[in-house]
């Protein structure tokens, strides 16, 4: 147990010692900035979260519930020496029991989708302006010389190259 142990710990650390190794190291402004889920950081970080995130979240956590008590359901039902016991009657309780469970947190899930609260609103997108060292200019003759290529053949594209 020791050897995995170690195994595992000198696999990880060789790991992040080779990606420390081997990475690019070139900071600039965009690379440190704050990036949260592809929204633009704004205003403190003690701001209030969007109500309907945490509507999201309870219901992504109560289907992960669900699937907990799937499993062990989805056990006893398959024990054949219980359902053949009762003659049968106990995979049809099982089963209805489920469905019931299920039907309920289904209804709860039609509720909330019906009344809106699984929208989830996004503010408009803002455009950041990064000074670059690069003209203006020559991104535009990039891009049109990147435009004409793309519309020509590929025979002509292959004489290009």
């Amino acid at each position: 147990m020791l050897l995995y142990l170690i195994g595992g710990l000198v696999f990880v650390l060789g790991a992040l010692a080779t990606a420390w190794l081997i990475r690019p190291a070139r900071p600039n402004v965009e690379k440190l900035s704050t990036y949260e889920s592809g929204e633009e950081p704004s205003g403190s970080a003690w701001g209030q979260f969007n109500v309907r995130f945490y509507i999201i979240a309870l219901v992504f956590i109560l289907f992960d519930v669900e699937l907990v008590f799937l499993f062990p359901w989805a056990t006893v039902f398959g024990r054949r020496e219980l359902i053949a016991e009762s003659g049968g009657l106990w995979g049809w309780f099982a089963l209805a029991e489920m469905a019931l469970f299920v039907g309920i947190l289904a209804l709860g899930l039609a509720w909330a989708w019906a009344r809106g609260l699984l929208e989830w609103v996004r503010p408009a997108p803002e455009v950041r302006q990064i000074e670059s060292p690069v003209p203006e200019k020559l991104y535009q003759k990039v891009n049109a010389q990147v435009a004409s290529f793309s519309s020509t053949s590929p025979k002509e594209k292959r004489s290009v190259v």
